[in-house]
């Protein structure tokens, strides 16, 4: 009996060989020079694939050949006329396969590729494989051709000025959009590969000579290191490479803007894009990162500084109001001027539960009402949302579940989320508005100072790709609080923030403020 467990066990602990690795093993081989072996493998490997097509002809008339592509992915106007009708029009054709290939066929992108594995990756990127008798190679042929959608303004990032183009789901468009606006050639982007089975096409961009390339390693090694299925989204890539996966703050920024992932790559930064999805990913971030908008520039600075405070003061409303009431409502009624008291207990007179009870119910039917605005359609979503919030809390009201003020409290309380400019960020104030009320409803304002306290030290204990997350309060770095608690004139930012490293400090030349000076000069 010890030896059959001592064998089950053998037999548990052994690695399963899955389809997936038999499939790499098989795909990293080179291509055999066997015309027909080699149509074998193909044929094998997209077995019942119904929209993967073999068209098999006669090369100048002498030479058996074949050509692999997939439907929807390639163009197949451009097959017939730069490849079917030059190889099949004229069969006294004596010249060789490599010299059309090379020199007279009309496609801007012809490679010669040997092995299978980036046989399969062309096919599967669109552009079609050309196999052809006596010859080892093969050819990736640059036709392919994809139906995707025009550039629109962004959805969740949208503004009064500013541009109006945000990036679509195709990469190629994502990467000529930053090339647009970048022109330099320090503009690099790395691509690779990423998922077992979607073969998702990630690209890491970022400018030579002002991010650091200590970040860049980084970056690059944690994306190499995704073993997966498959990516079909940013948020896979942003949860397998943040730093604190438990942490509610995210670490990474998204964007579907092109201005705006631009300006990150110009302080340093990286930029993600993904194959599939409009939201690029930038690291590395700070937690002031996600309190900025774009908006914040290309407006006046002294409009841009105030709008940024009232972002910071209803950010703490958004926190904490709830709380607040419900610890001084608890605890400190001495707390409250006298009338305003009576008013308060005249209103939660019919209320049968505490203030605790009371907050819960209505932040969760809120953030349910949110919600489902957001999944509905965009023509009744909002409808639901603003008439639901109405009627259900008059007539919670007038049912005398929850006081008046309640309703107030819950709805300042939501009209201040509305003010982050990043949704991601928003969602973490949601979250931990909870917690922090149900201090409040045990300790009294002692627990919100606890609950204030606990989020410091953990936000004090985050990076982002090594750069510490409250940064540059925490550590203090006073020639970059220019462009945290208010936003300086543009001629007064002359230096990048400090990321990971010093490389090009000075983005622009000092002494530009703007003067009426004969012939434009400057102090």
């Amino acid at each position: 009996m010890r030896n059959i467990n001592k064998l089950l066990k053998k037999e548990k602990d052994k690695k399963p060989t899955t389809s997936i690795n038999l499939e790499n093993k098989r795909t990293k081989e080179a291509l055999s020079g066997n015309f027909d072996q080699d149509i074998e493998t193909f044929r094998s490997i997209y077995q019942n694939c119904s929209d993967v097509v073999f068209r098999s002809f006669f090369a100048f008339g002498q030479r058996k050949a074949m050509l692999i592509y997939i439907e929807g992915l390639s163009d197949v106007e451009g097959i017939e006329n730069f490849v079917l009708i030059p190889f099949m029009g004229d069969p006294t054709n004596s010249e060789s396969l490599n010299d059309y290939l090379e020199y007279k066929m009309p496609v801007s992108k012809v490679i010669k590729i040997n092995i299978v594995a980036d046989c399969i990756e062309s096919i599967s990127n669109g552009n079609p494989l050309l196999l052809c008798e006596e010859e080892v190679n093969a050819y990736s042929l640059g036709l392919a051709k994809r139906e995707q959608r025009s550039l629109e303004e962004p959805v969740a990032e949208g503004g009064i000025r500013g541009s109006r183009e945000g990036f679509t789901e195709s990469i190629g468009i994502g990467t000529s959009l930053l090339r647009r606006i970048i022109k330099s050639p320090a503009l690099k982007m790395h691509s690779m590969t990423i998922g077992d089975y979607s073969k998702t096409n990630v690209v890491l961009a970022y400018i030579e000579g002002i991010a650091d390339n200590t970040l860049i390693e980084e970056i690059t090694n944690r994306l190499k290191r995704i073993k997966i299925d498959g990516i079909l989204e940013s948020g896979y890539i942003e949860e397998m490479i943040e730093d604190n996966p438990y942490s509610p703050f995210p670490q990474i920024m998204t964007t579907e803007r092109p201005d705006i992932a631009c300006s990150n790559l110009l302080e340093g930064r990286a930029v993600i894009l993904i194959e599939g999805t409009p939201f690029c990913l930038i690291a590395p971030i700070t937690f002031f990162s996600l309190l900025q908008s774009h908006e914040d520039y290309y407006q006046r600075f002294m409009i841009g500084s105030i709008i940024r405070w009232l972002r910071y003061l209803f950010l703490g409303i958004s926190l904490l109001l709830p709380s607040l009431y419900v610890a001084v409502l608890t605890f400190h009624q001495e707390m409250v001027p006298a009338q305003l008291l009576l008013s308060m207990a005249a209103s939660r007179e019919a209320v049968p539960f505490p203030a605790i009870v009371e907050a819960m119910l209505m932040e969760i039917a809120f953030e349910a009402l949110r919600e489902a605005g957001v999944r509905l359609p965009k023509q009744i979503g909002s409808a639901v949302s603003i008439v639901g919030a109405l009627v259900i809390g008059q007539a919670a009201v007038q049912a005398g579940l929850v006081s008046a003020p309640m309703v107030i409290i819950v709805a300042i309380t939501g009209i201040s989320s509305f003010m982050i400019p990043r949704y991601i960020a928003g969602i973490a104030i949601r979250m931990l508005r909870f917690p922090i009320m149900l201090l409040a409803a045990t300790l009294g304002l002692l627990g919100v100072m606890i609950g204030i306290i606990a989020i410091a030290i953990h936000m004090c204990t985050l990076r982002s790709f090594g750069e510490p997350y409250l940064s540059p309060l925490a550590p203090l770095k006073r020639n970059e609080l220019k462009d945290v608690l208010w936003r300086s004139p543009l001629w007064m930012m002359d230096t990048r923030p400090h990321l990971t490293g010093e490389s090009n400090e000075y983005r622009q030349t000092q002494g530009q403020r703007p003067s009426p000076k004969k012939g434009g000069e400057t102090k």
